[in-house]
């Protein structure tokens, strides 16, 4: 079944933790992490999208070849808010948004699917949960577009997800890809969004 929730790749960090070009650091196969990101959440959700920094970049370029639609975010210095607020508004009519992280390349293809999955069965707010810890990606119902679109600052949608904690749905899951913050490895991913 094809999903008619759209994928948002937040590709447009600017790498101060991490060093330059970290989303195109090569992992154990060589594959840079954020091809390896866009793989999986194109493998699942065919109509995806990736929010850059410059959309005449390696990267861009990299991500466009893997079939995301390049959407760039001329406020991707003033943090992640903007690029969530941008990539929703570059795909107003989806259902819903699942986002994820480009520097998280170990979410298997699995998980997303199951997000994207129970926003088609009606969930408002989802993600999966890795021995009580609150993973990536995260599903957002069409009802936050407006919300979301509204986004500015390096929170991202903590405050969304907060503000709805009685309607956010977990999925279990054993791997432990979808709370891995690669450039942090003792810092979960869900501390950034």
């Amino acid at each position: 079944m094809t999903s008619s929730c759209n994928g948002i790749l937040l590709a447009a960090g600017q790498g101060t933790r991490f060093g330059a070009n970290k989303l195109l650091y090569p992992l154990e196969d060589g594959t840079p992490m954020a091809v390896a990101s866009a793989r999986h959440l194109k493998a699942a959700l065919p109509r995806s999208l990736a929010v850059v920094a410059d959309a005449e970049s390696e990267l861009a370029g990299r991500l466009a070849k893997e079939g995301l639609h390049i959407i760039e975010n001329p406020r991707a210095a003033e943090g992640m808010g903007t690029s969530i607020a941008c990539g929703v508004a570059a795909s107003p009519d989806a259902r819903g948004w699942v986002i994820a992280l480009a520097d998280m390349p170990h979410i298997p293809v699995a998980v997303i699917q199951a997000v994207a999955a129970g926003l088609e069965q009606g969930a408002d707010i989802i993600a999966p949960d890795y021995r009580g810890q609150r993973g990536h990606p995260v599903g957002f119902a069409a009802r936050h577009g407006p919300a979301l679109m509204q986004l500015d600052g390096d929170t991202g949608a903590r405050g969304i997800i907060a503000a709805n904690s009685g309607s956010l749905q977990l999925i279990e899951t054993s791997d432990a890809g979808v709370i891995f913050d690669i450039d942090n490895p003792g810092k979960k991913g869900t501390d950034l969004f």
